[in-house]
């Protein structure tokens, strides 16, 4: 049920049908995207259509959205306008500007982490030599897994360099399993709970399938990203254990991760992140329940779609009768 009185604003939605609808399960909830395409502005209780990020009405947009609606909370959804927000005068569950900087740019969060000891792989700008290969070399700044290349050694790292047409950096090949781990931290950068997953299957740099694990020293490692970097709202932190060096976190994304679902079903009632958000815009203050969540749930997810009339507006016709067919127990 929503929270009378209580709104909060999600910007760049896109896809991301599932937040926008949890959120609307607890809050009177606005969600902001310039493309009328966006299937997540039609779970939300009002679609409004900002101007872009760099423009300059981008922020009043907001304000007076805040203002004559009451929100309580500005939450992104994207990478594109953190700084952005964290640097208005806007209820905006963010870090400080200069942590959204940092963390937009992959190198700079590399520096970021080494600089209050917290494990990054050996990390060198695009042009400088590594300390061994093979490695990966990445944009500096990206999502989607956009062009990231590995490279075997000096030769085709070298090329890969030359290819990604922007600014790069090469970071020591990981082996071992991929982690994430999703956590949430109030307004004064104390971790609410981390709540690490596998990384089954993913698509695009988005995770489709994965599982909550019971790992404490991943619990414990996304706990000590959060607080040094205090986090305002959610955070992602992706991280491998190499058989070699141990655990490197290889991003850091200071807003909610592609896999949505997984700490949502591992939390449980009450405690789910957009449950603690809106709680924490009303004004309550959150205990720390770090660790305490429900391990072995999986997810995998699928697609599905709405309809649209000539005027953008939803027909409420789906591809079958009443919407996606329940689950059903597998026979093995």
């Amino acid at each position: 049920m929503a929270r009378a009185g209580i709104a909060v604003l999600l910007t760049g939605v896109g896809k991301r049908y599932d937040i926008v609808s949890a959120f609307a399960e607890h809050a009177f909830t606005i969600a902001a995207d310039p493309s009328p395409l966006a299937p997540a502005r039609y779970a939300a209780d009002l679609a409004v259509a900002p101007p872009r990020i760099d423009d300059p009405a981008y922020v009043p947009f907001l304000r007076e959205l805040v203002d004559r609606h009451g929100v309580g909370a500005v939450v992104p959804l994207t990478d594109l306008d953190l700084e952005v927000l964290a640097g208005a005068d806007l209820p905006a569950f963010v870090p400080a500007p200069d942590v959204c900087r940092a963390t937009y740019d992959k190198y700079e969060a590399h520096l970021l982490l080494r600089s209050h000891g917290l494990p990054s792989p050996p990390t060198v700008l695009g042009g400088e030599e590594p300390e061994s290969f093979p490695v990966m070399v990445k944009p500096r700044q990206g999502s989607g897994a956009r062009s990231i290349h590995p490279a075997a050694d000096r030769d085709e790292m070298e090329f890969f360099v030359r290819y990604v047409d922007e600014p790069v950096m090469v970071q020591r090949l990981m082996g071992g399993r991929e982690y994430s781990i999703d956590l949430l931290c109030d307004l004064d950068g104390r971790c609410l709970n981390a709540i690490p997953r596998t990384m089954l299957e993913s698509r695009g740099g988005e995770s489709i399938k994965g599982a909550a694990v019971k790992d404490l020293e991943l619990i414990e490692l996304g706990r000590s990203v959060g607080e040094a970097l205090r986090v305002r709202g959610p955070c992602t932190v992706q991280a491998f254990r190499d058989p070699e060096i141990g655990l490197g976190i290889t991003d850091v994304n200071t807003r909610f991760g592609g896999a949505f679902p997984a700490p949502m079903y591992a939390a449980g009632p009450g405690r789910t992140y957009p449950e603690l958000i809106v709680r924490m815009a009303a004004g309550e203050r959150i205990e720390p329940h770090v660790g305490e969540f429900v391990p072995g749930r999986t997810f995998t997810r699928w697609y599905w779609q709405i309809e649209l009339d000539e005027e953008m507006q939803p027909t409420g016709r789906d591809i079958v009768a009443g919407g996606p067919r329940p689950p059903r127990r597998a026979d093995g």
